[in-house]
């Protein structure tokens, strides 16, 4: 939803299109007709969603669909999907009804095609991104770490079972984990950290930019991410990262994310152990000196709409754009 809100709120977007959300209710099997030249799905692929998307699609023959995909990875079909061979088909057909799909990594896009998910001529890579200006206007935090953070709902998903498991593990005297976020695992992980003082729970924060100012380092031990959000807010906060090699989280690598050497706790001790020896924060530097993201989110859907609207007036002579429909 905070991707969806700087869609249609950056104004860097606005220059591209008008941008209009639909919300859908769930279990919904039928939509209107849309008043727009191109529709962008943000809906979760299902079995039981299919027959809106194809009824979407019945009802606009002659409008470009997009699909963007928030949810799928590689490590969520290992973790997840039981019956494979159904799911790889579910992708396939639901796919193959939009004009192109949006991966919201690199890590995430090459999986779809190597999958046969996605043909590689129907992919774009446009990776995710919010308003990160308040994030870069944060001070660096003081070295040496003291906090680490771990930011995000208290899923499964999220992997905080590891870090808690692997923090009381390790010889860190003089480090606090911070944990910020609510769901349903939050009582599982609170019994897991136990009546350890130095693992506080900050529960769920409405400003994000705060919650990143309170920390010194970031730790992701996600078992599965799309892309993570939380990952370019540290960074440009200028604090360290540290996240579990997989899916989207490899593309922050080269912009100054470390990743364990496995998911494990005993990888993860060993990596915050590093943190407190060093004596230093890790270096977030390189998402912050570097090319603005907002500006390259804001190109990529530029040149993707316009890409398709051209192709739209060559096949149907339409020549006016007026926005873009957001579902």
């Amino acid at each position: 939803m905070r991707v969806l809100d700087h869609i249609l709120t950056a104004p860097e977007m606005a220059r591209t299109a008008q941008h209009s959300l639909i919300g859908i209710d769930r279990g919904r099997v039928s939509l209107g007709p849309i008043e727009a030249d191109v529709i962008v799905s943000h809906l979760s692929v299902s079995w039981r969603g299919a027959p809106m998307v194809a009824a979407l699609r019945a009802r606009h023959p002659r409008t470009p669909l997009v699909h963007v995909e928030h949810s799928y990875t590689e490590a969520f079909v290992a973790a997840n999907v039981v019956h494979k061979r159904r799911f790889a088909a579910l992708l396939r057909l639901t796919y193959r009804l939009f004009d192109r799909v949006v991966a919201v990594s690199h890590a995430q896009g090459q999986w779809l095609v190597r999958s046969g998910a996605v043909r590689a001529r129907a992919l774009s890579i446009i990776p995710s991104c919010v308003d990160l200006s308040a994030f870069r206007a944060l001070d660096r935090t003081a070295t040496p770490a003291r906090i680490i953070g771990a930011i995000g709902r208290l899923d499964r998903q999220k992997g905080f079972d590891t870090l808690i498991t692997a923090f009381r593990s390790a010889n860190l005297p003089s480090l606090q984990l911070h944990i910020y976020g609510d769901g349903a695992e939050r009582g599982t992980l609170q019994a897991l950290a136990g009546d350890d003082p130095r693992i506080k729970f900050m529960g769920f924060s409405r400003e994000p930019v705060a919650a990143m100012a309170a920390v010194d380092v970031v730790a992701m031990p996600s078992n599965w991410e799309a892309y993570g959000l939380v990952a370019i807010e540290a960074l440009a906060a200028g604090r360290g990262l540290v996240v579990n090699g997989i899916d989207g989280l490899i593309d922050h690598i080269p912009n100054g994310a470390r990743s364990v050497a496995d998911n494990s706790p005993e990888a993860w001790r060993t990596a915050l152990e590093e943190i407190l020896w060093s004596g230093a924060a890790m270096d977030g530097a390189p998402i912050r000196s570097g090319p603005s993201l907002e500006t390259a989110f804001s190109d990529n859907w530029h040149n993707l709409l316009s890409g398709l609207m051209v192709g739209r007036s060559n096949s149907a002579s339409h020549q006016k754009q007026e926005g873009a429909g957001l579902t």
